[in-house]
């Protein structure tokens, strides 16, 4: 079942690093849509339920800085 989750992004230091950010994401499996925008800081993402936590390691992995919560 896909849901379609909002998060508040904080810590990317620029618009490349979210439009890169969203690159990987996207490959994620189960991953059918993800936008991220850096001015408003937020994440939306339409997944499986099985596919939030490898988006939270890919996060963690790509910008170790970055912090996320659910809105």
């Amino acid at each position: 079942m896909k849901m379609n989750i909002k998060f508040k992004i904080k810590g990317l230091d620029c618009a490349n690093c979210a439009a890169e950010l969203e690159r990987k994401i996207q490959k994620i499996e189960g991953v059918t849509k993800v936008s991220i925008s850096f001015m408003a800081e937020k994440m939306e993402v339409e997944c499986d339920a099985d596919s939030l936590e490898k988006i939270k390691k890919t996060i963690k992995k790509e910008e170790p800085d970055v912090s996320i919560d659910k809105i």
